[in-house]
């Protein structure tokens, strides 16, 4: 971690007067923090080695000493003790963050970005990464509400940037079935138990038919192995969800995996599971169910995949459902939208439509109208 580099010995003597514009250091550094007016409670002073910046730590000892100022527009410190690493040019008047030092590094944070240290291997260097956004949440109700008037059933849809957090919900408190998605969560309950490496080869096929063909038999038979509903909800629960709970017994000649009631936020934190180095899944297994979702048949690969812009790689799952006691469809779909360096969690649900067609239009006109305000390339339908 880079300590504070430009530290005076207790011996020096006063720092050289402070250049004309330069930004005082405000309140909140670590280890003897900054009081208002910029001026420390003590001294500074750096110890450890010279070369690695990592190993360099901060201490604070009575003394009436002061850090040297924090650099003018464009000025780099001129004795940073390993090359590159401080920002070499500067966009903006240096200033402490207000929250101190991460980790008792010295960073630099301009007008509209901020810069974090990053370690790789054995030396640190500085990265910019510039504040998300606001969602704009009205404009895309506005959106939403023109196109889904006069478009029958509920709708519930979110999507989440994993590299930033920024995050919208339609009808949040919805609950709607799962149709076929609920075949990832299938899947992804079985690696849970056996890595992909040690399922025998017709379970494997079973995978492959059930995400690729949406093969409902496939489907079956991976959910008599996971133990049914008990196990399908116990991996879930696994994977954070907290809407979605299996549904035991036989529906017509299937078992009842497509009527289970699922949340928008659910589906995307399932699909964050996918990519998240926290997830209960290896990283192996992970990237095998991205490769069979990434890997759907033509013809099955509507849905959020619309959203997506050229370039991006999509890995989905779509359901689509014909309820006996309504006959009206649900259609959902499902995934991860990943490009231009972000990952995009999506899931739209929808019921009542009374034509699968329609309920695609439905789905794909949902995921675009929210899509378009995280990605100016996304596309409207």
């Amino acid at each position: 971690m880079l300590a504070l580099a430009l530290l005076l010995p207790l011996t020096s003597v006063c720092p050289a007067p402070r250049p004309a514009g330069a930004a005082r250091p405000p309140e909140g550094a670590l280890e003897g923090a900054f009081r208002p007016g910029g001026l420390p409670r003590a001294g500074w002073e750096a110890r450890g080695p010279e070369s690695p910046v990592a190993d360099v730590q901060v201490s604070r000892k009575p003394a009436s000493a002061r850090p040297p100022d924090v650099p003018v527009v464009g000025v780099r410190p001129p004795d940073v003790p390993v090359a590159g690493a401080w920002p070499p040019d500067v966009p903006a008047v240096g200033a402490w963050p207000p929250g101190g030092p991460v980790a008792g590094a010295r960073v630099f944070k301009p007008l509209a970005a901020e810069w974090r240290a990053v370690a790789p291997a054995s030396r640190q260097r500085f990265v910019a990464e510039r504040e998300p956004e606001p969602v704009p949440v009205k404009r895309i109700e506005r959106r939403l509400t023109g196109f889904l008037a006069g478009r029958p059933g509920p709708v519930t849809a979110m999507v989440k940037d994993l590299t930033t957090g920024r995050l919208y919900r339609y009808h949040r408190g919805e609950r709607l079935i799962t149709a076929s998605t609920a075949k990832v969560q299938i899947l992804m309950a079985l690696l849970l138990d056996t890595p992909w490496r040690e399922l025998p080869g017709s379970v494997r096929h079973d995978a492959d038919l059930m995400i690729r063909y949406s093969d409902n038999h496939a489907a079956d038979r991976l959910w008599l192995r996971i133990g049914g509903a008990p196990g399908f909800t116990k991996a879930g629960q696994r994977y954070g969800l907290r809407h979605t709970r299996g549904v035991p017994g036989d529906c017509l000649d299937l078992y009842c995996w497509g009527i289970t009631e699922t949340s928008a936020e659910d589906q995307v934190r399932l699909m964050a599971a996918l990519v998240s180095g926290r997830s209960p899944l290896p990283a192996a297994d992970r990237d095998k169910v991205l490769k069979l979702m990434s890997g759907v048949v033509r013809g099955q690969d509507w849905g959020i995949s619309a959203a997506a812009c050229k370039g991006d790689r999509v890995a989905l799952k779509n359901g689509w459902l014909r309820r006996v006691s309504t006959g009206r469809w649900a259609v959902v779909s499902a995934g991860l939208v990943r490009g231009g360096g972000h990952d995009y969690a999506v899931a739209v649900l929808t019921e009542g439509s009374a034509e699968v067609g329609q309920g695609i239009a439905t789905v794909e006109g949902v995921a675009t109208r929210i899509m378009k305000s995280f990605r100016a390339c996304t596309r409207i339908r």
